[in-house]
């Protein structure tokens, strides 16, 4: 038993990551260095705007009423918080894997794989989540531009009275192509499609500013601090792009500069934007018109100008912006399942890279199938939320890496330290925990069956191929 427990928690170091990645200037890495900073900073704007305003407000506001304003600045602050926790670990250990790699190296083997379970929900479930709110506003843009819609059998779930989200399925197609061509082409299509969303919003925040009522913010929190918390849940999986800036690690020009400068800017720019498009969203229209209001940008502002042609180019900006985020979390799974494959814990199938492109075409192909199966079958609302906690529990091991880091290798090199430590680790620590005892209890249940499916897969399989435990 004693030999088992030191199995599991046996730690990689870091300078073995760093070696197999080539992060050490040596050469060795499987995955090409092309990203750079500008690229590397619109995958972390891009995965993370696009979902928490333009659908997930019909979701957050029913929770929280016009406090969902509040609801964004505390999952900001939270992210905030773990953002230069992601900083630091992201400088230190600029490899592929993100917070499973940083687990890896500080809180052991077994952690790991358990983190590795909350990332591939986080990814997975998150893309689907965000594929699924495309068809609303695809549809919208069909029915302005073109006057039909793509009947509910064809997109909306069985639980929506559909058979299939169809445009959700090739969304994900479409994603998985481009991340086969290649991770640069790949960075660069997803910047130029940031750059539109954000002119989009800016448009968004223009025109909607015209319909300000303040009687809308009446009874600004009717559900008081439980709500606002309860909508920070919902809205936190919106965040999800601080950490798909470090699944890039390995594929980063100068990482240990880039990769926290990239994290720390994303933050700041989608806060303000978050923040700024509730708050015109929130004055535009009463609270009780967000309930499951479809393509809710586009219905606000049809509603504010009285034409339907702003509500098109939001429709456009939607589909464009989502796409991306879509794009840059199915880029981000497969990332991570790279890394697990690399260390041993899954087949080799998943450490193999297509010598061609540099890529791991086998990887973009499983979560394709599996991604386009969730967002095909599964309503959104369900979807948010077990990202949600999948992000939290990675965002809180991230911050106790930090801590543990510092302890166990004080001299290994960081481009960037935590301001205010140890305090910033802690509350980002009591902020995540304090997110998620207000998540509902089924969300709850289900994340913790499948964190123990991926663990009895460890046990049966990972412990006894670890390359880490001598197997190769």
């Amino acid at each position: 038993m004693a030999t088992l427990l030191q199995q599991a928690f046996r730690r990689k170091p870091v300078t073995d990551m760093t070696a197999e990645s080539g992060a050490d200037g040596k050469g060795g890495g499987q995955l090409a260095r092309s990203i750079g900073l500008f690229p590397l900073t619109m995958i972390g704007v891009g995965s993370t705007i696009g979902t928490g305003i333009f659908f997930v407000l019909s979701q957050a506001v029913p929770v929280a009423g016009p406090a969902v304003i509040w609801s964004f600045v505390v999952a900001g602050v939270v992210a905030g918080l773990t953002a230069v926790c992601y900083a630091e670990l992201a400088s230190a250990v600029p490899v592929s894997g993100s917070s499973y790699s940083y687990a890896y190296a500080t809180l052991g083997e077994v952690v790991a794989m358990a983190v590795a379970a909350c990332l591939l929900l986080e990814y997975g479930v998150s893309s689907a989540a965000v594929a699924v709110g495309w068809s609303q506003y695809l549809n919208q843009f069909l029915g302005n531009v073109f006057g039909f819609q793509i009947p509910d059998l064809l997109s909306q779930s069985p639980e929506g009275g559909g058979f299939i989200n169809l445009p959700a399925v090739v969304l994900v197609a479409l994603c998985a192509a481009l991340l086969i061509r290649g991770a640069s082409e790949s960075t660069w299509v997803n910047a130029i499609m940031v750059l539109v969303k954000l002119s989009v919003l800016a448009l968004f925040i223009v025109v909607g500013i015209t319909g300000w009522n303040a009687d809308n913010f009446n009874d600004f929190a009717p559900y008081g601090i439980t709500g606002i918390t309860g909508a920070a849940g919902i809205i936190f999986f919106a965040y999800i792009g601080l950490d798909a800036v470090s699944t890039a690690g390995e594929e980063v020009k100068n990482p240990r500069r880039n990769m926290p400068l990239a994290i720390l800017i994303a933050l700041v720019t989608v806060t303000i934007v978050y923040v700024a498009v509730a708050v015109v969203a929130v004055s535009a229209q009463p609270q009780a018109d967000f309930k499951d209001q479809e393509a809710g940008l586009s219905a606000i502002l049809e509603k504010v100008v009285g034409s339907s042609w702003p509500g098109t180019l939001i429709a456009v900006g939607a589909i464009i912006s989502i796409f991306s985020v879509t794009l840059v979390t199915i880029y981000g799974q497969t990332r991570i399942l790279f890394a697990i494959g690399r260390d041993g814990m899954l087949p080799k199938f998943f450490q193999k890279v297509n010598a061609k492109t540099q890529t791991p075409v086998n990887n973009t192909l499983v979560v394709a199938v599996l991604v386009a199966l969730l967002a095909g079958l599964l309503p959104i609302n369900f979807l948010a939320e077990m990202t949600s906690i999948g992000t939290l529990v990675a965002f809180l091991v991230v911050s106790v890496g930090v801590i543990i880091l510092r302890r166990t290798a004080p001299d290994l090199p960081r481009g960037f330290k935590v301001p205010g430590y140890p305090v910033v680790p802690i509350l980002s620590i009591l902020g995540c925990l304090y997110i998620i005892k207000d998540l509902r209890f089924i969300t709850i249940l289900v994340f913790l069956i499948w964190v123990a499916v991926v663990l009895v897969w460890y046990f049966t399989y990972g412990i006894r191929h670890s390359r880490l435990g001598g197997h190769r």
